[in-house]
C-alpha cells in the first residue's frame, strides 16, 4: 500500500433523499457517525426559514412576500452527527422548528424559487466544505442540490410504514390523520415547480417498509463503503 493510502479514506459526499417517515435522518445520523462523516439535515433548514417567517409575521401565503425576505435570516448547521444544531440569527431553534405551527407552513415556503436558491447554496457550500465526506439528507439532493454526489440513495416506505414511524415520533397522533398528513404533503412537495421531491435516474432506492432501522443503515454503509473503495 502507498505511503498515506491507509491514513485516510477518500471523501465521499453522500445523498439521501426521499419522503417523511422513510427512516432517513436517523439511517443518515448513524451512517455519517459511523464513517466519520459530516451531517446535514436539509430540511431543518427550510424549517428554519419557515420559523423566521412565521416569527417575523410575514404572510406564508404570499410568494412575493416570502420571496422579498429570503436572504434575511442567518441560518448556521451545525454538521456533527452526534450533535447536529441549527441557529437562525445567533438563536438556538432545534426545537422550535419541529412544531406543529412550522411543520404546516414548511412546504409552502419551501415551494418559493428564492427560499430554495438561498438554502441550495447553503447546502452546496458545507458539501464542498466537508473534509472527510458528508452525508446529506433531504427531498431533492440528488437531482437538484449534488447532482454530482458520489452515492445517492432514495429512501420510500408504504404510506402505512410512514405513518406508523411518524406517529410513534408524534407521540399520541393518530396514524390515519398522521398518513393523511404525510401523503398532503408529498404530493406538496413532489408537484412544486422548483426542485420537487423526486427520485435521480442514478439513485440506488431503498424499501425501507419491512426493514428494522439497523438494517437499512447497514444497507446504506455498505453502499457507502463500495463507493469509497472504488474512488
Amino acid at each position: 500500500m502507498e505511503n498515506g493510502a491507509a491514513r485516510t479514506a477518500p471523501a465521499v459526499i453522500v445523498a439521501i433523499d426521499g419522503p417523511s417517515g422513510t427512516g432517513k435522518s436517523s439511517t443518515s445520523k448513524s451512517v455519517a457517525a459511523q464513517l466519520g462523516l459530516s451531517y446535514l439535515d436539509t430540511g431543518a433548514q427550510y424549517r428554519a426559514i419557515t420559523w423566521w417567517m412565521v416569527s417575523n409575521g410575514i404572510d406564508i401565503t404570499d410568494p412575493t412576500a416570502i420571496a422579498a425576505v429570503a436572504g434575511k435570516p442567518e441560518i448556521i448547521s451545525g454538521t456533527d452527527p452526534a450533535e447536529p444544531t441549527i441557529t437562525v440569527d445567533g438563536t438556538d431553534v432545534a426545537g422550535p422548528i419541529r412544531t406543529q405551527k412550522v411543520t404546516s407552513k414548511v412546504s409552502a415556503v419551501s415551494a418559493v424559487p428564492e427560499v430554495r436558491a438561498r438554502i441550495t447554496e447553503l447546502q452546496r457550500s458545507l458539501a464542498v466544505s466537508a473534509e472527510n465526506g458528508i452525508v446529506v439528507e433531504g427531498r431533492d439532493i440528488g437531482t437538484t442540490v449534488l447532482p454530482d454526489a458520489d452515492l445517492k440513495v432514495f429512501l420510500t416506505a408504504s404510506p402505512e410504514a410512514r405513518a406508523a414511524r411518524r406517529s410513534g415520533e408524534l407521540k399520541g397522533s393518530d396514524i390515519h390523520t398522521t398518513r393523511e398528513a404525510l401523503l398532503k404533503r408529498d404530493a406538496a412537495d413532489s408537484s412544486r415547480k422548483t426542485s420537487p421531491l423526486a427520485k435521480a435516474d442514478d439513485a440506488v432506492e431503498v424499501d425501507t417498509s419491512d426493514l428494522t432501522l439497523q438494517q437499512v443503515i447497514e444497507c446504506v454503509v455498505t453502499l457507502v463503503e463500495e463507493k469509497r473503495a472504488a474512488k
